[in-house]
């Protein structure tokens, strides 16, 4: 494999006979869980101010980019980190970032009861900032109902099989800049490690630098940026629901463009409290266990409990500092 498969959703996202759409999608989960999408139907406008707003927010001096640290989010987990905040496999990514989720306002009974990443977000004082990303969210989150509408079509299952589990999709948006680094191509330092995402899908925004690099059965394939598409890549729970029949694949970050690198990840994944099941489906039973060798060791199949429980142990490792105050 030389490149990710290149899949126009138009028909898809429009209405209609989305069949050959929903087969090509189906392949490129079966082959490798990543795949990029045009005819998404994404306002390029948001897009372009999201960009210019984002990179407004890292110009900032650091004192000011702390007055909305995660510190400051408490159980609702949102707001800004520093670079070497955020931990993969236990060491720092070289990278800093930006956390937001649905926005919650304190009357909300799951903020109410105190349930973690759940809450209000924490904006910088730039102009439009919060409108942007609030919009920004709402649209792609969109598009994340459509795919999965698509994968459910792939599979041959009804096309609203999906919508139990993602009556309330947890939504976690991030924005992260990878600064420029020199020693970047001769060293081990990385803008985020080998990791698998952990829900059902990523949508993934990137500017021009490049750098996000992919694992395949024959070695790491670099997928360079196209003009308005976004990267999707499956998450944990879609592997162990299909039984390994779509896959969660590793993936990293290494920043060599010589300049900062900015990426916005949008995480779609089941309701907090949705219970993740295999799903029937025949081929499945062929499939048994994982089918590489988990990057982390452990396996998507021993897992049993909600989406929440899940996300919440993975999450915590990340950032150890913050979870020891839930």
């Amino acid at each position: 494999m030389k490149a990710l498969p290149i899949i126009d959703v138009s028909r898809l996202v429009k209405g209609g006979d989305a069949s050959h759409v929903a087969r090509a999608l189906d392949r490129a989960c079966r082959e490798l869980g990543f795949f990029s999408v045009v005819g998404h139907g994404v306002d390029s406008n948001v897009q372009t101010e999201l960009e210019r707003l984002s990179r407004a927010f890292f110009a900032l001096p650091e004192s000011e980019k702390a007055k909305v640290a995660m510190s400051h989010g408490g159980r609702a987990w949102r707001g800004w980190f520093p670079l070497g905040g955020e931990l993969t496999s236990g060491k720092p990514d070289l990278k800093e970032g930006f956390y937001f989720g649905q926005e919650l306002g304190p009357d909300d009974p799951r903020v109410r009861a105190g349930l973690p990443l759940h809450g209000p977000n924490l904006f910088p004082e730039l102009p439009g900032f919060r409108e942007t990303v609030l919009a920004y969210m709402r649209t792609v989150s969109a598009l994340g109902h459509t795919l999965m509408r698509g994968l459910a079509l792939g599979l041959q299952l009804p096309p609203d099989f999906f919508d139990e589990s993602l009556r309330d999709p947890t939504v976690l948006f991030r924005i992260f800049n990878y600064p420029s680094d020199a020693h970047a191509a001769t060293t081990e330092r990385w803008g985020v490690g080998e990791h698998t995402d952990y829900g059902v899908l990523t949508l993934l925004k990137q500017d021009d630098c490049g750098g996000l690099q992919v694992r395949t059965p024959t070695g790491w394939l670099d997928v360079p940026p196209i003009p308005n598409a976004f990267v999707c890549n499956l998450g944990d729970m879609l592997e162990r629901m299909t039984g390994g029949l779509y896959k969660s694949t590793p993936h990293r970050v290494r920043n060599v463009a010589g300049r900062a690198r900015l990426s916005w990840p949008l995480f779609f994944d089941p309701s907090w409290d949705a219970p993740v099941r295999p799903i029937a489906i025949p081929e499945a039973a062929r499939v048994h266990g994982d089918r590489a060798e988990r990057w982390d060791g452990k396996s998507v199949f021993d897992f049993r409990g909600t989406y929440g429980e899940y996300l919440l142990g993975k999450v915590s490792k990340v950032f150890p500092e913050l979870a020891q105050k839930l």
